[in-house]
């Protein structure tokens, strides 16, 4: 499978903390792949650095096979970047932010640009600063969109926004993004947004790569046994998460179980409980390379 985005052993840290480290990760080309972690994890440096606005203390990012400078413009064709700040003009008018846009990027589509704000009801001679905040967020996807890339780097693009603004904003964007073929790394600390629109999953926690893999297979290769204590071995899986309350014991586990026998239930987690399962691990150790990846494929413990 090609990747759209790889890293190895990628870090970068700020002074004595490091904002990310050891990762080593593959975004396949075509995919649209959820990076999900919680405030902090690593998630927009890990971005930072894919946009080439960041360089990296340790390890290599590559773009489509091509190792990414950094402040280099080599690349800055292929990809689009959404920064969660949205750093857009407050006294340009939204048609002027189109045209920045056209003069600034060589295969701007003005067309699409234009109808993708017509569609979402934004008006062109209207000042961004007098915009909603939502409306700054699909104005500044427009321009990111525009530019035509083949991967679209999304930083918390709807973080700032009401429910049915993050429906809507991620309805038509994925709905482009299906047209065009392009590659989509969308960032969130919120599961729920992610789960119905992406097909590959990167979890960040603790600033490294916990577990990567398709939704599917993170779904299809976990399991959560509830029974009562004491818990017995069970050697054929990965113990990823247990809790313990009174005389029950929940845990979420890695593999197939074995039969527990009576007072022992087997079941099929939801998303979010495998999220929250493996943002409770800080400290990930090098695995088997499985699919899903757990603890990231070829990640060293610090």
């Amino acid at each position: 499978m090609t990747a759209a985005l790889e890293t190895v052993g990628l870090g970068r840290r700020y002074r004595t903390k490091w904002g990310l480290r050891d990762c080593t990760l593959s975004v396949p080309e075509g995919s649209i792949t959820g990076l999900v972690g919680p405030n902090g994890a690593g998630k927009s440096t890990l971005l930072r650095l894919a946009a080439g606005l960041s360089r990296p203390t340790t390890g290599s990012i590559s773009i489509f096979g091509d190792e990414v400078a950094p402040n280099s413009t080599a690349h800055l064709d292929r990809i689009g970047y959404f920064d969660q700040l949205r750093p857009l003009y407050n006294g340009f008018r939204v048609k002027e932010m189109l045209t920045f846009g056209r003069k600034l990027n060589q295969h701007w589509d003005d067309d699409a640009a234009r109808q993708w704000l017509t569609d979402l009801d934004i008006p062109m001679n209207q000042r961004v600063g007098q915009l909603s905040l939502g409306q700054q967020a699909e104005v500044a996807l427009t321009l990111c969109m525009g530019k035509r890339p083949d991967l679209l780097l999304l930083d918390e693009p709807v973080a700032s926004l009401d429910p049915l603004a993050r429906r809507q904003l991620l309805q038509s964007l994925m709905g482009t993004v299906a047209e065009r073929g392009m590659t989509v790394f969308l960032s969130s600390h919120i599961v729920s947004e992610l789960e119905p629109v992406c097909d590959y999953l990167i979890i960040l926690s603790g600033s490294q790569v916990q577990v990567t893999g398709t939704i599917d297979s993170l779904l299809a290769e976990h399991r959560l046994i509830v029974g009562t204590r004491p818990t017995p071995p069970m050697p054929e899986v990965e113990v990823v998460s247990s809790s313990e309350t009174g005389r029950q014991s929940t845990l979420l586990v890695h593999g197939s179980p074995p039969d527990l026998g009576p007072g022992w239930q087997v079941l099929e987690p939801g998303l979010d409980a495998i999220v929250l399962a493996y943002l409770g691990r800080q400290s990930p150790v090098q695995d088997d390379d499985t699919s899903p990846t757990v603890n990231g494929t070829g990640v060293v413990a610090s």
